[in-house]
C-alpha cells in the first residue's frame, strides 16, 4: 500500500517517510524566514532535530530552537517561549514533538501578538472573539508521537499552575497552517510511549464515537480510528521500526482529534484534573481510566459498543465484548491496571471530583455524572474496582 499523501482534511497535511525533508520549503512557501522551532528537552538532543535544523539552515533560513517545556506545559513556559520568539526576531513557528510540546507551540503562536494573558482566551463562552487574529504566528506542526492529534486541533492545554487546573486555550486560527506526517521521525519513540500516546488515540476516537451529540461525520472518523488502534498499535508497540504501523497510528492520531470536535467525556473530565494535581502522563491516565469509566456508561452506550465490537470483528461478542478487548490490549501494551499503580491515591479524591464536573469535556459523557458518581469512578479506578 502507497502510504504518501496530501490531504487538505481539516487543514494540509503530507503523509509519507521522509517528508520531514520538505519543511525548508514549506516555510519559503508560507513566507517564514525565521522560524522558531518548538521542541522538547528530550528531542533537542537527538539526532534527528539535527538533521532538520541544518536542513532549515543550509537552505538559507534563520533557525533558533526553544525547549524549555514540561511535559504538562504551564503558562509560564508558553512565556518563556513569547518572550524567546520576540528576542530572536521569529517569523513563524515550527512544532516538533508530542502533544504536549505542539499545544505549547500554538498557544506561544497566539500569544506573541496579544496584549492579554492567556487565560483570557480560556474556552468558554465568546473568549476566543478577544483575540488579535492578525498577530497570530503561522504554524508548522510535525508531531514525533501518536496520540494527542494536536497537529489538526484548534485548542491547547494548558496547566494554570497558581489554581492547579488545566485549562483549554482555544481559537479557530490556532490549527496549523501546515501538517507533515512523517513516520521516520516516531521510530524512536520507546513501547511504553508508544502504548501511552497509542491508548490516548483511542480515547479520543472511543469518546467521541460514544458522546451522545449528532455528528454522523465524526462517528465515521471515529469507528476507523479505532480500527486502525486495533490493528497497527500492537504492531508499533512491538516493533518500533514498523514504517506502515507508525504511519497508521499518526494518521489514527489525526483522526481522533478531528473527531473529538464532537466531544469527549469522563476519561478526560477526569484526567485534566489528575494531570494537572499529580503532573501524570496524559495518555496514561486515559488508558487506566478507559474500562472504569466505559463500564460506568455501559448502560446508555451499550449499543455503540455492539457495534464497535461487530466493526472490529471481536471473538466476543456484545458491549463487554468490546470492554475485554481494551482490558486485552492494556495488558499487552503493558499499561498499569489501576491509578494506584502509578502513585495515586484518594486524598485528594473530593477535590478530583470537583474539578471533574467543572471540566469541559464531562459535557460530551453520555451520563451526567454527579460529584459523588465521579468521586467514586476515581476510587475505582484506584483500587482496580471493574
Amino acid at each position: 500500500m502507497n502510504l504518501t499523501a496530501n490531504w487538505n482534511y481539516p487543514t494540509n497535511i503530507r503523509v509519507g517517510a521522509g517528508r520531514y525533508t520538505e519543511l525548508a520549503d514549506l516555510c519559503r512557501k508560507m513566507g517564514i524566514k525565521s522560524p522558531m522551532i518548538v521542541t522538547d528537552p528530550g528531542l533537542a538532543e537527538m539526532p534527528m532535530l539535527g538533521k532538520v535544523t541544518s536542513q532549515i539552515r543550509i537552505s538559507g533560513l534563520n533557525c533558533g530552537c526553544f525547549f524549555d517545556i514540561q511535559s504538562n506545559p504551564t503558562g509560564d513556559n508558553v512565556e518563556q517561549g513569547v518572550t524567546f520568539f520576540h528576542d530572536n526576531l521569529h517569523d513563524g513557528i515550527v512544532a516538533i514533538g508530542g502533544g504536549s510540546t505542539i499545544d505549547a507551540a500554538k498557544a506561544i503562536a497566539l500569544m506573541v501578538g496579544q496584549q492579554r494573558p492567556i487565560w483570557d482566551f480560556e474556552d468558554v463562552g465568546e473568549n476566543w472573539t478577544r483575540v488579535n487574529t492578525a498577530g497570530i504566528a503561522p504554524v508548522i506542526a510535525l508531531p514525533t508521537t501518536a496520540g494527542t492529534g494536536s497537529e489538526v486541533g484548534r485548542a491547547s492545554v494548558i496547566t494554570d499552575t497558581d489554581q492547579r487546573v488545566k485549562k483549554i486555550i482555544f481559537h479557530p486560527n490556532m490549527l496549523p497552517q501546515q501538517v507533515i506526517l512523517d513516520p521516520e521521525l516516531t521510530v524512536d519513540l520507546p513501547p511504553a510511549l508508544t502504548a501511552a500516546t497509542g491508548m490516548d488515540a483511542l480515547s479520543h476516537n472511543l469518546e467521541a464515537f460514544c458522546s451522545p451529540f449528532y455528528h454522523p461525520l465524526a462517528d465515521g472518523i471515529a469507528v476507523e480510528g479505532i480500527r486502525l488502534v486495533q490493528q497497527y498499535l500492537p504492531r508499533a508497540f512491538h516493533d518500533g521500526q514498523d514504517i506502515e504501523a507508525r504511519t497508521q497510528m499518526l494518521v489514527c492520531s489525526s483522526m481522533g482529534a478531528t473527531a473529538f470536535q464532537k466531544g469527549l467525556g469522563a476519561m478526560h473530565a477526569l484526567a485534566h484534573p489528575l494531570g494537572a494535581l499529580y503532573n501524570a502522563h496524559h495518555g496514561t491516565l486515559n488508558a487506566i481510566l478507559m474500562p472504569y469509566v466505559l463500564q460506568a456508561n455501559l448502560g446508555v452506550i451499550e449499543d455503540r459498543l455492539t457495534r464497535l465490537a461487530r466493526f472490529l470483528d471481536l471473538a466476543q461478542p456484545g458491549a463487554e465484548g468490546f470492554i475485554q478487548w481494551v482490558l486485552q490490549l492494556r495488558e499487552e501494551l503493558n499499561i498499569p491496571a489501576s491509578l494506584a499503580a502509578i502513585g495515586i491515591d484518594d486524598k485528594d479524591a473530593d477535590l478530583v471530583a470537583q474539578m471533574a464536573t467543572e471540566d469541559p469535556s464531562a459535557a460530551g459523557n453520555p451520563i451526567d455524572f454527579s460529584i459523588d458518581q465521579y468521586r467514586q469512578l476515581f476510587l475505582d479506578a484506584i483500587d482496580g474496582r471493574l
